[in-house]
């Protein structure tokens, strides 16, 4: 026996080659993906205009001018709230649906698998189907060997650097910005992002695939505590599936629902096509296991043999632990009346509501003032009091604005700004602009508080109103 010295830290892989299965799971799967990368590799040249702006991209990400463009909607550092809540709806829904359904996101959604799911159809265009890349992967190097391996991975890189200028696409005018970086003339960071990205998307979707789910995403591991017996996962019918004998291969006497159940065997006819078809090489039929995906294909692989056999489908399914341990288990059903989904279910709603107030309440000015405390006042000599504020202006609109400045609640005449009553600011900058308040010792005395008003000249319905104070003390 060896030593524990003398063990591997590491277990080596083994190669995963996985065999192409039909039915309604691998058909939602690929219209996923569809969708996807139409979202993906089309957003950067969606023409969207906005206004006279020179910006006509619909998603932009404008690091330089700190300003991010999706659709007409335009964000800044400020609006930080908004995207914080956008992060609390995210990771909400993700706790929801993983309540409800399990490791679904993995299955369908994450770009993990959305990457892997197009390398190995490259894979299986090139190499063929299941049998054909096992023979390739046993056979010596020859001419054949090489040639498939090398186009598969020159592929794989193709795909890989299109992501990664895809990836780069959105931090620049996209049409602009591509031909400045196959004409030698875009940023270094520009080129050095592109080789970032495909090399980690060539390792990650080409190389490791099933081990950064298996041991680089930490969701899988902490996902099983956001399990419950009601929880709906791809599962296993043990009961139905081995009987009283256990599985046995269809051979004669044996391929019968009344031959098997006579000599106590179950559904299952062990041909391990639940394997060959699972992107983490598991057997679903030893339970739930962390490594699964909740992809569905060994459902659609094990409905594909029941139809062939005439048995009734759903050997394998998606179904809670609750309703297997039943005595005679039910539809499987989403089971809603629980406190944690009711609880995510409530923040989720909660907090997409204040998401969409936030944007809905958004102006495109934005405003603030703040007292200048060093002196708190002045008396001047007529013996009036001065309060000095410094209003900070951000101008939020895609063009250049022209502000204007007034007061309520005081006189006009009691406002000083010099030659800055009204102010010219370009699109996504700030400015701050110095303002005096001289009043009356009687009017000090009896003021309470007042108001700055500012207004953009082209859109006067979204002036933003101050309150601020008048300090005098005696």
């Amino acid at each position: 026996m060896d030593s524990p010295e003398s063990q591997p830290l590491y277990q080596k892989r083994i190669t995963i080659i996985t065999r192409s299965v039909k039915g309604k799971f691998r058909n939602f799967k690929w219209a996923v993906l569809v969708l996807a990368y139409g979202t993906y590799f089309g957003l950067p040249w969606l023409p969207w205009q906005r206004g006279h702006a020179a910006v006509s991209q619909a998603v932009l990400f404008d690091l330089p001018g700190r300003k991010f463009y999706l659709f007409d909607l335009v964000m800044y550092p400020q609006d930080i709230f908004g995207l914080s809540l956008l992060l609390f709806v995210a990771a909400a829904l993700l706790f929801f649906a993983t309540g409800l359904i399990g490791r679904a996101f993995c299955g369908y959604f994450c770009f993990q698998t959305l990457w892997t799911d197009a390398f190995i159809a490259i894979e299986s265009l090139v190499q063929g189907e299941r049998p054909a890349r096992q023979r390739l992967h046993k056979q010596a190097w020859n001419a054949e060997k090489i040639g498939k391996i090398a186009l598969t991975h020159l592929l794989w890189l193709a795909w890989a650097f299109w992501t990664a200028l895809t990836f780069v696409l959105y931090y620049g005018h996209a049409p602009e910005l591509t031909a400045r970086f196959f004409t030698g003339q875009a940023p270094q960071v520009a080129y050095f992002t592109v080789m970032i990205v495909t090399l980690t998307t060539y390792v990650a979707a080409g190389w490791a695939r099933e081990q950064v789910c298996l041991y680089m995403c930490p969701y899988a591991r902490f996902q099983g505590v956001m399990y419950d017996p009601e929880t709906l996962a791809v599962a296993y019918d043990s009961r139905r599936g081995e009987g009283v004998s256990g599985r046995a291969v269809p051979r004669a006497g044996l391929k019968t629902l009344a031959e098997r159940q006579a000599l106590g065997h179950g559904d299952c006819v062990d041909c391990k096509l639940c394997i060959q078809v699972c992107p983490t090489a598991i057997d679903i039929r030893k339970g739930l296991q962390y490594q699964c995906i909740a992809c569905g294909l060994c459902i659609d692989a094990c409905n594909t043999i029941m139809d062939s056999m005439g048995y009734p489908r759903g050997l394998i399914r998606y179904d809670s632990e609750a309703n297997l341990a039943a005595e005679v288990p039910v539809k499987p059903k989403l089971h809603w009346m629980r406190f944690k989904i009711l609880g995510w279910g409530v923040a989720l709603v909660v907090m997409t509501v204040a998401l969409v107030m936030n944007i809905g309440s958004r102006s495109d000015v934005g405003a603030s003032v703040q007292q200048v405390r060093q002196p708190l006042f002045v008396l001047l000599t007529d013996g009036s009091i001065r309060n000095r504020y410094q209003i900070r202006i951000t101008n939020k609109e895609v063009e250049d604005e022209i502000y204007r400045i007034d007061v309520t609640g005081i006189p006009e005449s009691a406002l000083d700004m010099g030659y800055f009553r009204e102010v010219r600011i370009a699109t996504g900058k700030s400015l701050i602009v110095q303002a005096s308040v001289a009043l009356p010792l009687e009017e000090a005395k009896r003021l309470k508080g007042f108001d700055f008003v500012v207004t953009p000249k082209n859109k006067p319905d979204q002036k933003a109103t101050l309150n601020t104070r008048f300090d005098y003390q005696h």
